[in-house]
């Protein structure tokens, strides 16, 4: 077989709009102004809820339509979130708009991405797949499944975002999969790499890497600004590694369903030997961006020694890949691979979010979802919660979009439950994540159907399964890792 295949770049530009339908982002795009205006204009005031609250309410129905049908690009969208929170009244004073665009998170974010662009320039983060898949020795379906959820991991605390993992992904997941053939067992096989790689190992490392997935900063944001809790790098990752166990389960389940595990790659380590052979030995520059990295998650994992806050280290960091004759790049290459719609996208949901929560709004939808769980356990309300939020997110690709509007919600709920928010707010937006049901429900599960392995059908049935192991994972158990770490959801945050 011709090794031209596998080298081949692929490019995933899941929000191109040249890829939605014109009808479908027509339809979206007047019908999200129809509704903000109707909202805004034509709806009168309900009981409760401030004048403040209606106009951010237009502003958020607006985003999730753009969102959902994908009728701007992202980035757009994120921009004109602020310049509508003005406009609207909902916060006249632009600076107040503009929040998320400041916060500490979203400066992060942007650290990250930024990183993620050299490594992507010079080569590295692929040579790092690569290793990582050839050091596993996997010869069999189950054994390769755990070199790419590994690598997956690696891979999560240097590229932000799930869609830039599984674009460095995707080729060596496409050089595999088409080592197989076309017997029942084979099909079984390629589902089960391309769905655990692609999706479940991608979206479970993600949650746990503060950086990783986009949800976890607009969280993050969210406490310090609503709670005053700031939450850094590395207590990040200490609140949420326990979710990595739960992809033992998810491969228990998915081995049990496709029955595929144990059935050999046929020339599987073959293959990544030559993708490695024909990237050479690691470059000079690799190697500084590699060093780069490693003393920079140093030095975030050290904050509580020096004292400067995660973002500045970053910050500082980026500096020090300018530095004259360091690296071959031009800053013209530079913002070419930085992923500057989803930054802005970032950075206007988190606008957004805190708008949600200032003007009340998030107070007075979880008054109206109160009577639904009102009166049960601290368990019941959460199985409540994650049931009506899974029915929402059938109809929704963005995640984003999905905790922008679910996150401030859920933390002003908590204390009418007398639970804490910040336990609560986690687990009800960690479900929110593992969105298994359709593939278009996340950019994730849309990547892995292009591969063009599974359908609709096989994704659901297995997908059900998985989605109960990551609510019962969450509930049963994260509820108690979050206790130990000192924040016991059946006891309320004291003032």
């Amino acid at each position: 077989m011709s090794n031209e295949a596998f080298d081949k770049p692929v490019k995933v530009a899941v929000h191109d709009k040249s890829q939605i339908p014109l009808r479908k982002a027509l339809i979206g795009f007047f019908s999200a102004w129809l509704v903000f205006a109707a909202v805004l204009y034509l709806m009168p005031l309900p009981p409760g809820m401030s004048p403040a609250a209606k106009k951010v309410l237009a502003v958020l129905l607006w985003a999730v339509i753009i969102w959902v049908t994908e009728a701007m690009p992202v980035g757009a969208a994120g921009l004109l979130i602020p310049a509508l929170l003005v406009i609207s009244g909902a916060q006249p004073k632009l600076p107040q708009a503009l929040s998320g665009f400041s916060q500490g998170v979203s400066i992060l974010a942007l650290v990250a991405f930024l990183f993620a662009a050299f490594m992507q320039l010079s080569g590295l983060d692929r040579r790092i797949a690569l290793i990582m898949v050839q050091k596993f020795k996997a010869t069999t379906v189950g054994r390769m499944v755990w070199s790419l959820f590994a690598t997956n991991f690696v891979l999560a605390f240097m590229i932000p975002g799930s869609v830039a993992r599984q674009g460095t992904l995707l080729p060596v997941v496409n050089g595999l999969v088409r080592l197989f053939g076309d017997t029942p067992e084979e099909r079984a096989a390629k589902k089960t790499l391309v769905i655990h790689a692609l999706t479940y190992a991608c979206l479970i490392c993600g949650i746990v890497i503060q950086t990783a997935h986009m949800p976890n900063l607009i969280m993050t944001g969210l406490f310090a600004k609503e709670l005053s809790i700031h939450i850094s790098f590395i207590n990040w990752f200490l609140l949420q590694f326990p979710i990595l166990m739960m992809f033992v389960f998810t491969y228990l389940w998915t081995g049990w369903y496709f029955k595929a595990q144990g059935l050999k790659v046929p020339g599987g380590l073959e293959m990544v030997s030559r993708q490695q052979a024909a990237m050479g030995k690691a470059s000079r520059e690799e190697l500084i961006i590699l060093t780069l990295f490693v003393l920079v998650a140093l030095a975030w994992a050290t904050e509580s020694i020096h004292k400067i806050s995660t973002p500045v280290v970053g910050l500082l960091f980026i500096a020090l890949f300018f530095i004259p004759g360091l690296l071959p790049y031009k800053w013209g290459l530079i913002q070419e691979k930085t992923i500057w719609g989803t930054w802005l996208m970032l950075a206007g949901a988190m606008s957004l979010s805190a708008a949600v929560s200032a003007s009340g709004l998030a107070t007075y939808l979880a008054n109206l979802a109160r009577p639904l769980a009102e009166g049960h356990h601290w368990v019941v309300i959460l199985i409540i919660m994650i049931i009506a939020t899974h029915i929402i997110r059938l109809g929704m690709l963005s995640n984003v979009a999905a905790i922008s509007m679910l996150a401030p919600v859920m933390l002003a709920m908590a204390p009418m439950f007398n639970l804490n928010p910040i336990p609560f707010t986690l687990i009800v937006c960690n479900t929110d994540t593992f969105a298994y049901l359709l593939p278009t429900q996340t950019t994730a599960g849309v990547i892995a159907y292009s591969t063009g392995t599974f359908t609709f059908a096989d994704y659901a049935k297995v997908g059900i399964g998985a989605m109960i192991i990551a609510a019962f994972w969450d509930i049963v158990f994260m509820s108690q890792w979050y206790a130990f770490m000192g924040f016991p959801i059946w006891q309320p945050l004291t003032p």
